[in-house]
């Protein structure tokens, strides 16, 4: 029955995605030009050259067309080998960058592994700092830390990331206590590896503060609000009469159930880390996904645009997809609707 449900849940999101890339394609095509009309402004360049570049890349045909052109690339199926054992898979040939002169893929492979770490990092940070604080202040109701705590979460929900992000670079550039943009230092080549992995370390904390911190306020409330109720129920005033102490009916009882339902939010947080990336790696110039679509964008980059735009969907997608079976298998009404 969980599979079923599993593979109803990915047959869903084949349409999805058609509807995702058709509609964003359409909607770069309203864009007056293309990347080679900026050549125009060349007088180097003729005009016919621009037109024959315009015709190699498929430029010169109406939008559908082209649409459709990507797609096949992408879905084609080709044979290849594993040892001595053929399989088909799709090509995923996401086509030729314009403006870096390498097959989009390469690129995405790339930034998106930078996405994952900064993401990665950012979900660690959230849950060992939110789940903790969210017990103490349930355990603690109505104390000077509770009260405190309570502040700040609401202060992290309030204050948009883009304005963190811009303190927190500020309070950098004044003090020179973390470094300013980008993954690792100019003399990244010279360290050892200890002082490599510091490096990277240090200049992920800006992203990660920013990108985690409404994350961590949102999940500090919800686990205060779950334990106190779990607190407060038949079960656990019955293991309290059976003389357990406090510290057992708050971490074996308490919390084991107030936790459950963090389980079902764990996709939909990173798929939602993984979307809201985008705009704290253009303010902190992480060398990420988000990055490099802003900068196809203002390049008029069609392939590379749909390429970075294609894979953060199928990334927000597949944290939902996750999201759905984590809550299936929790809770197995769910799959009999």
């Amino acid at each position: 029955m969980l599979i079923k449900y599993i593979f109803n849940r990915i047959l869903y999101t084949i349409p999805l995605v058609f509807g995702i890339t058709l509609i964003s394609f359409f909607i770069l095509q309203l864009a007056p030009g293309n990347y080679f009309t900026q050549l125009k402004l060349n007088p180097q360049i003729s005009e016919d050259t621009i037109a024959q570049m315009e015709r190699e890349f498929g430029l010169d045909k109406p939008w559908y067309f082209q649409y459709f052109y990507w797609m096949r690339e992408i879905l084609v199926p080709v044979v290849k080998h594993a040892g001595v054992i053929p399989y088909v898979t799709p090509k995923l040939n996401f086509g030729h960058s314009f403006t870096y002169h390498v097959p989009i893929t390469t690129l995405i492979k790339e930034r998106l592994f930078n996405t994952f770490i900064l993401s990665l990092s950012a979900m660690l940070f959230t849950w060992f700092i939110a789940v903790p604080i969210g017990i103490y202040s349930a355990v603690h109701q109505y104390s000077w830390a509770d009260k405190i705590f309570s502040v700040l979460a609401f202060f992290g929900m309030s204050v948009p990331n883009f304005f963190l992000a811009f303190l927190l670079l500020y309070i950098a550039s004044v003090t020179g206590w973390f470094p300013i943009g980008g993954m690792v230092s100019g003399n990244y080549d010279t360290l050892s590896l200890l002082g490599k992995i510091w490096d990277r370390f240090h200049h992920l904390l800006i992203p990660t503060f920013v990108l985690g911190t409404s994350g961590m306020a949102g999940l500090v409330r919800l686990m205060r609000a779950n334990m106190l109720d779990d607190l407060r129920s038949e079960y656990v005033t019955t293991a309290r009469a059976k003389g357990l102490s406090e510290r057992v009916v708050i971490y074996k009882h308490a919390l084991r159930n107030a936790i459950n339902p963090f389980i079902t939010l764990f996709g939909y947080q990173l798929s939602g880390l993984f979307s809201g990336a985008a705009l704290t790696e253009i303010i902190v110039s992480w060398p990420g996904l988000g990055q490099l679509m802003l900068e196809a964008v203002r390049s008029q980059d069609l392939y590379l645009v749909m390429g970075s735009l294609l894979m953060g969907a199928f990334m927000l997608i597949a944290g939902n997809l996750l999201a759905d079976i984590l809550l299936a298998v929790s809770d197995p009404r769910i799959r009999h609707e």
